[in-house]
């Protein structure tokens, strides 16, 4: 086993006055693609928002290289290294795509490696270079999603945490996403991936974690989950 990078033990989270998570265990080793998958409402979300301090958390310890990270915001962690890309993309709509791609690079101050790292988002994402001008809030959801991770990997981290982002995008746009997260993968960022699209999730997944009402219920390797029949009738469909 490789270096444990990020490890989640115990947590419990309350949100709107109810325990959406219920106390939680798990961890993301260096160089592993990880999907935690589950139903709407199963707290997925939450224990994303937990883990990059936009919620508080009720009990429980998130560790991240080896240090409790349990009450520093978003902004810290991205200096360490944690960059999350929400769900709902989070892009600042009323500045062009080269200055959302800048902001993302806010906390470095090396202006070659940042000028290298531009380069290399829109090689990966070559619509991001065609409309580098334009305002990001006249882009279509698929191509909001690809400035957001794009933004994210600006600030060089070494654990990207996605939350669905492959929601309420069209079908091609979907297989664009995955092939970009495969992508970002294959470079050496370790990735968590919450998703709703358990199959895609789980084909390209080191390891899976089924998470329900809150709970861990299942893990292990993500192409064996994807033969379960349990996880197959429960979350694809057959």
């Amino acid at each position: 086993m490789g270096t444990t990078l990020l490890k989640v033990k115990g947590l419990k989270v309350a949100y709107g006055g109810i325990q959406a998570v219920k106390g939680v265990d798990f961890e993301v080793q260096e160089g592993e693609l990880v999907s935690l998958i589950g139903s709407n409402g199963a707290g997925k979300t939450t224990t994303m928002k937990a883990i990059t301090g936009i919620l508080p958390m009720n009990d429980g310890a998130i560790e991240y290289m080896g240090k409790n990270i349990r009450g520093q915001g978003p902004w810290d962690l991205v200096k360490q290294g944690l960059a999350m890309v929400p769900e709902g993309r989070g892009v600042f709509t009323r500045m062009t795509i080269i200055e959302n791609l800048q902001m993302g690079a806010h906390i470095r101050s090396d202006k070659a490696g940042i000028a290298d790292d531009m380069e290399k988002v829109f090689s990966i994402f070559p619509r991001l270079r065609e409309r580098k001008d334009q305002l990001a809030g006249t882009m279509s959801g698929g191509e909001q999603q690809m400035l957001a991770m794009g933004r994210a990997l600006m600030s060089r981290p070494k654990v990207l945490l996605l939350d669905e982002p492959s929601m309420g995008l069209s079908p091609i746009m979907v297989d664009k996403i995955f092939e970009v997260v495969k992508d970002v993968y294959a470079q050496g960022v370790t990735i968590l991936l919450v998703e709703q699209n358990a199959s895609r999730a789980l084909s390209i997944a080191d390891r899976g974690y089924v998470m329900e009402s809150g709970l861990i219920t299942m893990t292990g390797p993500g192409k064996d989950m994807l033969n379960d029949p349990k996880v197959r009738a429960a979350y694809l469909g057959e």
